[in-house]
């Protein structure tokens, strides 16, 4: 009956909804364990627990640790690379490169800081993944890195940056100190703007006299 087919209709959209919603709770769940346990650590207890629903629940949703992982750096490189994208592009075509790479900064650590537990773990224990996982992963890493090699590039080639200077040696480094902070940093201490803007003045004034 026509009535009888509008409710069934309803009804599955409602068990859709709440199937995607009980999926992104176990993977803000998975997200916080490996970040806060390393991937090795992490059991799909811990997961379950910190999700509150029970362990087998979990398999209604993925079939192991290493699905959920690879999600996770999924989600976490997506967001990092989309708000970089999003912080450089707001500025404008006119804005300086200082802006720029400082936009870059800015949004790379609130990311990783403030705003992305996914990308924290990504960041945190990519090294711990399983080989396969890696070099599924490293197109999108490549990506992000191109990107930020681009942005370097042209201020160099505009002058923002020393004609002299090793910008691949200067990535590294660039990215080294700003990934380090998911160890150091304390949030009572300031927002992670506070920290780009200290990175983004190194990278431009140095820090002699």
């Amino acid at each position: 009956m026509p009535v009888e087919l509008a409710d069934t209709t309803v009804a599955s959209g409602a068990d859709a909804s709440k199937s995607r919603i009980s999926r992104r709770r176990v993977l803000d769940a998975a997200a916080r364990c490996f970040l806060n346990k390393g991937y090795a650590a992490t059991r799909l207890s811990d997961i379950a627990d910190e999700a509150g629903m029970k362990a087998g629940s979990i398999y209604y949703h993925f079939d192991s640790k290493e699905q959920m992982l690879s999600e996770v750096f999924d989600i976490g490189m997506t967001a990092v690379f989309d708000a970089v994208r999003t912080g450089v592009e707001t500025l404008g075509p006119n804005a300086s490169h200082r802006d720029r790479i400082g936009a870059a900064i800015k949004a790379h650590l609130q990311q990783l800081l403030e705003q992305s537990d996914y990308t924290a773990a990504n960041i945190r224990i990519f090294g711990q993944a399983p080989a396969e996982i890696q070099r599924r992963h490293m197109p999108d890493r490549e990506a992000y890195r191109e990107y930020w090699r681009l942005l370097l590039e042209d201020a160099r080639r505009d002058g923002a940056l020393r004609a002299d200077a090793d910008l691949s040696l200067i990535r590294m480094l660039l990215f080294g100190a700003l990934n380090w902070t998911v160890e150091w940093n304390d949030p009572e201490k300031g927002p992670a703007d506070k920290i780009a803007d200290a990175a983004t003045a190194m990278l431009f004034d140095g820090l002699g006299t």
